[in-house]
């Protein structure tokens, strides 16, 4: 089964709007450069409108960092997934650890939240991973299942086709550990086989599923081999042109 991979750039709380702008235009010719795969980066907020007009005739893709589930209302400090797509904005992450575990954001929260978004026509990248106790304890697989069961509630298999996973094991986020690729393939393995047995097959064979954790230009070939890894969500070599470059490029 052949799905696109899919390379997204979460530059956190980092740049300057005139960074960002800047930051994306080079990173929109990389994109360019590579049609055979999607390219995305996800701003801060305060530079999402500048970032999809600097970006607007180029392949590249703009997500933001988190979606509210509400069309408007008093929920101060939110943003609307009608005010994202108002920008251009086309994806959102959802459940990132640091929401979880910085923010108290719960499953059900991220569950709206990624309703939210695909309800207004935004794909949502469902994040998703395991601290380091819990893999110590042996529990990484009962972990995942539940973020991947109550993240997904209420959402059907047409909405599902628009979704995108991301496993992030939480102790390889910013702290240059990375999951072995054998690591990455055997939890990537064991999402696809749990979303066959939600959904279907045909559906979980097409979904894309993206590895997180200190993704590099030195371990993006390695984990783009491994059969069920379909691309990165990558935080801090995102932020620089060179390297983000090389990680677009996997060969």
């Amino acid at each position: 089964m052949h799905r696109r991979p899919l390379i997204a750039g979460n530059w956190k709380m980092h740049l300057t709007l005139t960074e960002a702008v800047n930051l994306a235009r080079t990173v929109a010719t990389s994109a360019s450069a590579c049609p055979d795969r999607d390219v995305m980066v996800a701003p801060a907020s305060t530079a999402l409108a500048a970032v999809c007009n600097a970006v607007a005739d180029t392949p590249l893709l703009v997500g933001a960092q988190n979606v509210a589930w509400e069309k408007e209302g008093a929920f101060t400090g939110e943003i609307s997934p009608i005010m994202l797509t108002d920008l251009g904005v086309n994806m959102a992450l959802v459940g990132h650890s640091e929401r979880r575990q910085i923010f108290g954001e719960d499953d059900a929260m991220i569950n709206r939240r990624l309703r939210g978004a695909l309800h207004f026509g935004i794909r949502p990248v469902l994040c998703i991973g395991e601290t380091l106790a819990e893999r110590e304890d042996g529990r990484t697989f009962a972990v995942l299942e539940s973020q991947v069961r109550q993240g997904l509630h209420e959402v059907s298999i047409e909405q599902m086709a628009e979704t995108v996973l991301a496993y992030e094991p939480v102790w390889a986020i910013g702290t240059g550990k990375t999951a072995t690729t054998e690591q990455a393939q055997e939890v990537h393995g064991f999402l696809r086989r749990l979303l066959a047995a939600i959904y279907e097959k045909t559906l979980a064979d097409k979904t894309r599923i993206l590895y997180g954790g200190s993704v590099k230009p030195d371990n993006i070939d390695a984990l783009m081999a491994q059969p069920d890894i379909d691309g990165a969500l990558v935080g801090g070599a995102a932020l620089k042109a060179e390297s983000f470059d090389r990680i677009v490029q996997f060969r």
